[in-house]
């Protein structure tokens, strides 16, 4: 496996892809944040020119940056079936290609996000007035919705595995990580026990958590892990076992 691993970073090394989707990345956040300085310059009633706003803009791109690490995990599962050929031609058995395409994919994005992380702290407490507490809850809000980023990439990739067509793809994760909530509230909200479950859907803690951190009352929350967790588990779990048994032709 470790051959592999080697082989799939030595490709995602050397993709385009990889450094144009991140430096368009780093060049929205920048340009994010020079748009409220100048306006905030120009303007002594923008009510915008903060950095906790500014933060909120990511803390608020929970399903954006999910389609962001469509990006990312696409550069080493899509339209590259010969090569996944080649490999379990010459013995490569299919989970390693499963988890080292995860794995290498998964690296790179969550090492993107840590970089833009510090970028925006660091814009934010150059060009706008320090908030206070603001930094300490951006990190808190971060925390929570990373397993829900994390879970959409894994799942984003169990489906590029299966070959599922992208038009199929937004529609799952649309419905799971926008819509889902809505759905279980409106089958479970008659049921006693059952009728708060809503409230464990990406979608609600997504929206919960860009409130707290915009009313400065965000908590760590177990709730996102859970989520998180059984999202990730179902789809490595389907994910992994239809892989090995896949037609490649």
């Amino acid at each position: 496996m470790i051959n592999y691993l080697k082989s799939e970073n030595y490709r995602i090394l050397h993709r385009k892809s990889l450094y144009l989707t991140t430096a368009i990345f780093f060049l929205l956040i920048t340009g994010a944040a020079f748009c409220l300085y100048f306006f905030s310059s120009v303007d002594a009633d923008f009510r915008y020119g903060t950095s906790s706003f500014f933060y909120s803009n990511v803390i608020g791109m929970g399903i954006q940056i999910i389609i962001i690490s469509y990006l990312y995990n696409s550069i080493l599962t899509g339209k590259d079936i010969m090569l996944t050929k080649q490999a379990i031609s010459f013995g490569i058995s299919r989970s390693v290609i499963f988890w080292s395409k995860l794995l290498v994919t998964l690296g790179y994005f969550l090492l993107v996000c840590a970089a833009g992380l510090l970028l925006m702290i660091g814009l934010g407490q150059s060009l706008f007035a320090e908030d206070q507490g603001v930094v300490s809850n951006f990190f808190i809000a971060s925390f929570n919705m990373l397993p829900i980023v994390l879970s959409g990439f894994i799942l984003i990739h169990a489906l590029k595995m299966l070959k599922i067509a992208d038009i199929y793809n937004i529609i799952i994760v649309a419905v799971i990580y926008i819509f889902f909530d809505d759905v279980l509230l409106l089958i479970f909200r008659q049921v006693n026990g059952l009728n708060e479950l809503y409230t464990f859907a990406p979608g609600a803690l997504l929206t919960d958590n860009l409130m707290h951190f915009m009313n400065q009352s965000v908590q760590l929350d177990y709730r996102y892990w859970v989520t998180g967790a059984v999202i990730s588990i179902i789809a490595l779990w389907i994910g992994a076992g239809r892989f090995t048994k896949q037609d490649m032709d």
